[in-house]
């Protein structure tokens, strides 16, 4: 894990949350190596253990791994603590790669983009280029999965791999000689405005990098005019804490508190002040959260919800509050131990309770099967857990942040078929083939022109039913006819990702976006909403 340094607010707290819902999202400080704080108490544990795992080598009937079996130890200690404390063995460690976006096109690894910043894109690797070699070994037409690709293409920083390229229109292989290297990891997915005044940031997750990049989505959105901002942090699961305390630097006037954190004894103890003049402390500002919305995602919201600073727009959050550092352990094994807990403003906790951990697991399942993501109403707050913001409204703890509006999934937006689509690769398939077919006649159209007049046509859907039937998937012809306008928006921004990008498809693909969409219209009433605060 990386060390950070001091934030733009200059405060002494080097968190940092890492994304990952499923296998437990932390935010953590680099503490460094603490292995001289053994107490007497935890020396008699050690020594009962090492006692344990001495007769075990000895004396078991059977050779066995001591190193598999520690690892498998530690594993199931931190199971007993919470969901986010973790144990990572020196064998699942850092591997790095060749810096490509790919998937599996006719059993073939395709290149869907090289990564801006990383080698393949450095050695002239393209959008389209068919993988199939790799080193000496035939990779396509061979049942290859996805995890076959990570096994091939990955592996420890500054090492070699050669792979063997097939490019349309180059009539023989093209072969490269790819040194693997760290890949760098943007998070601000796209920066657009929606109209005249509106402004759209989408932030996936809080990688190193963020502030930076949000920073020059900020600066050219006020270049192009933009009064109001819409803060996309929906499925966000978190990351660099310092880099979500730097973007609330930028809304929140010198003074208000950003986020305060609590541990034993008080060793962990930290609060975090908004400091300087920030350059969007006066715009009108929504945030967009929804379920997948966790840890350093919440604490934005959470800020800005109990600063009274913005309308937060969507589904309840994730419900993350735990903090966690890493520990280098020997033998290269890190452990991430949970150290305390995060308070928004108001001193709201939002973690969820985690004691059964089998229903914290399922927890997201159970919102959608009570019917929370259709109605409000279906959410039962805990009057002990009441807080008020900095205007006086009442917020709640105890779970995830509660957004000031809330919107419902629309299953209208939906389709099984189309996520069967999805899920077979059809549809990528079939945008990705389109695309690279009419390549040169779409650049020369230009996005602009493709947003407002390129029209997805009966037959270009009857050739993705087509390339359904191909990856196994029985066509729907009643849903595709009856969600014909949500099958068409998404053929028409898969085919703008591919020559575009996010930025060509953001704006499409928005129109399918319930809790945006929803969104847009409040600002409409942001001058009614503003003065019910007061």
């Amino acid at each position: 894990m990386s060390e950070i340094g001091n934030s733009k607010s200059q405060i002494l707290l080097p968190l940092v949350l890492c994304t990952g819902l499923a296998v437990g999202i932390f935010i953590g400080s680099k503490l460094g190596n603490n292995n001289n704080r053994f107490s007497t108490d935890v020396g008699k544990d050690v020594q009962k253990f090492r006692e344990a795992l001495s007769y075990v080598q000895k004396d078991y009937v059977d050779q066995v791994n001591t190193a598999e079996l520690v690892d498998d130890a530690i594993e199931h200690m931190l199971t007993k603590l919470d969901p986010h404390s973790v144990y990572i063995a020196a064998k699942d460690g850092n591997f790095d790669g060749i810096g490509v976006e790919f998937n599996i096109f006719n059993d073939t690894i395709t290149v869907v983009t090289p990564l801006s910043g990383g080698p393949s894109e450095a050695l002239g690797i393209r959008s389209g280029d068919k993988i199939v070699k790799v080193d000496s070994t035939l990779v396509a037409g061979i049942g290859i999965t996805t995890a076959d690709v990570m096994r091939y293409l990955k592996g420890p920083r500054g090492t070699e791999v050669k792979v063997t390229i097939v490019r349309r229109g180059e009539n023989n292989p093209l072969e490269y000689t790819i040194v693997r290297d760290k890949i760098p990891t943007y998070s601000v997915d796209v920066a657009y405005m929606v109209d005249k005044e509106i402004g759209y940031i989408k932030v996936s997750r809080f990688a190193a990098t963020t502030y930076t990049e949000f920073e020059a989505a900020l600066k050219k959105l006020k270049e192009q005019g933009m009064q109001k901002l819409v803060l996309d942090l929906q499925g966000n699961p978190g990351g660099y804490m310092d880099m979500a305390i730097n973007m609330l630097d930028d809304f929140l006037p010198a003074g208000n508190k950003i986020v305060f954190t609590k541990g034993k004894a008080g060793r962990y103890d930290q609060d975090a002040f908004a400091t300087a003049k920030g350059t969007f402390e006066q715009g009108n500002l929504i945030v967009l959260v929804n379920e997948g919305s966790a840890s350093a995602s919440e604490i934005v919201a959470g800020a800005l919800q109990d600063n009274d600073r913005a309308l937060v727009v969507g589904r309840r959050t994730f419900g993350k509050g735990l903090v966690q550092t890493t520990f280098n352990l020997n033998g290269g094994a890190e452990m991430r131990l949970t150290i305390s807990r995060y308070y928004t403003p108001s001193g709201r906790s939002i973690q969820k309770p985690y004691e059964d951990g089998d229903e914290y697991d399922r927890d997201i399942i159970s919102r959608y099967n009570n019917g929370e993501f259709f109605h409000a109403d279906s959410i039962k707050f805990n009057d002990s857990l009441k807080y008020v913001t900095q205007n006086g409204r009442t917020v709640y703890g105890g779970g995830g942040i509660m957004p000031d509006y809330f919107v419902s999934l629309d299953t209208t937006l939906n389709s099984h078929y189309l996520n069967e689509l999805y899920v077979s690769n059809a549809i990528n398939e079939y945008t990705f083939d389109y695309a690279d077919k009419h390549r040169a006649e779409l650049e020369k159209m230009g996005w602009e022109n493709f947003y407002t007049k390129f029209v997805v046509t009966d037959a270009m859907l009857n050739d993705l039913v087509a390339a359904g039937k191909r990856a196994k998937v029985n066509p729907d012809y009643k849903e595709l006819k009856d969600r014909k306008r949500i099958f068409q928006i998404h053929v028409k921004a898969q085919i703008a990702r591919k020559i575009w990008s996010n930025e060509g498809f953001f704006p499409i693909f928005n129109e399918t976006n319930e809790v945006f969409l929803q969104a847009i219209k409040m600002f409409d009433r942001m001058p009614e909403l503003n003065r019910q605060k007061l």
